[in-house]
């Protein structure tokens, strides 16, 4: 069982940025495909970007395309999300998982902790 810990949230104004990261515990990181999910105050938690294993491909939402970046390190057990002009709408706890594939957005594992991110317009 891999555990997540989500980190890097924070209160930013529209249009700014923030850097999340998701530290996994295990020795079989590299073996799941990862995604970004979020939860925003009263709505059900929505995917938002995912990654192979190898980091070579990615998949966004529809929302997010052009302004998020999804990467990993395998190495350091770590993915990360590039947020990019921010708008309030983006308001949610962020949380990441496992994935079975990049383009099955469906979560695998157990949620962390997850962290909050908060765009004020």
């Amino acid at each position: 069982q891999v555990q997540l810990v989500e980190s890097g949230g924070g209160l930013v104004q529209a249009g700014g940025s923030l850097s999340l990261s998701c530290v996994a515990s295990g020795r079989t990181f590299s073996s799941y495909a990862m995604g970004w999910f979020r939860q925003a105050p009263g709505k059900e938690r929505e995917f938002v970007a995912s990654i192979s294993r190898s980091g070579d491909s990615t998949y966004y939402q529809n929302s997010v395309k052009g302004r998020f970046t999804i990467s990993r390190d395998n190495a350091k057990n770590t993915v990360y999300l590039q947020m990019n002009s921010l708008k309030p709408e983006d308001t949610a706890v962020y949380y990441c998982n496992t994935v079975r594939r990049i383009t099955d957005p469906n979560a695998l594992g157990a949620w962390g902790q997850g962290t909050l991110v908060t765009v004020s317009s």
